[in-house]
């Protein structure tokens, strides 16, 4: 089997969660991980500029064969749903422009692929995703402002190695 890059993506306007694994022949393997932040106080358009400027570099530093990322969710916070809606699209505007496949997942989906369980506590996901990946991914996890959303991009990239692998 040949190695197989994977991009996962966690969106969020303020905050987008990322987390690159490989898939080979003996598991997978941790890349890198990390967040992507766009200025509170910045306009709509110019945080948005930022988040696909962001993707761009990914996709350069990293090329990945695949982009994962979570589906869109429904919120009781429209105002909310909505940015972030704006922000999966610049995502996978990136995406296509680097001619990079997409895969959407559930949120579901992905914790019962990485806990097992689909009713899986976030809690619950880092702990596998560190199991899994390595106590690399523990140490800066562990206690970090918003590093829940890197874990979850992680999580978000091991459910389509995990699909994929099913595939075979």
């Amino acid at each position: 089997m040949l190695p197989v890059t994977i991009l996962g993506i966690d969106p969020g306007t303020a905050t987008t969660g990322f987390g690159v694994i490989e898939m080979n022949s003996s598991g997978l393997a941790l890349v890198t991980y990390g967040l992507i932040k766009t200025a509170k106080e910045g306009s709509p358009e110019n945080r948005l500029a930022s988040i696909f400027d962001e993707m761009n570099l990914l996709f350069t530093r990293y090329n990945p064969h695949v982009m994962a990322i979570e589906k869109v969710f429904f919120s009781n916070n429209a105002k909310t749903a909505i940015r972030v809606g704006q922000a999966q699209g610049v995502m996978l505007l990136a995406a296509a422009h680097r001619r990079v496949p997409v895969a959407e997942y559930a949120p579901g989906t992905i914790k019962k692929q990485v806990t097992g369980s689909g009713r899986a506590d976030k809690k619950m996901v880092m702990k596998t995703v560190i199991e899994i990946l390595g106590t690399k991914v523990s140490v800066a996890l562990t206690g970090k402002t918003h590093f829940d959303n890197a874990a979850d991009a992680l999580a978000i990239a091991m459910c389509h190695a995990f699909k994929e692998r099913d595939k075979s």
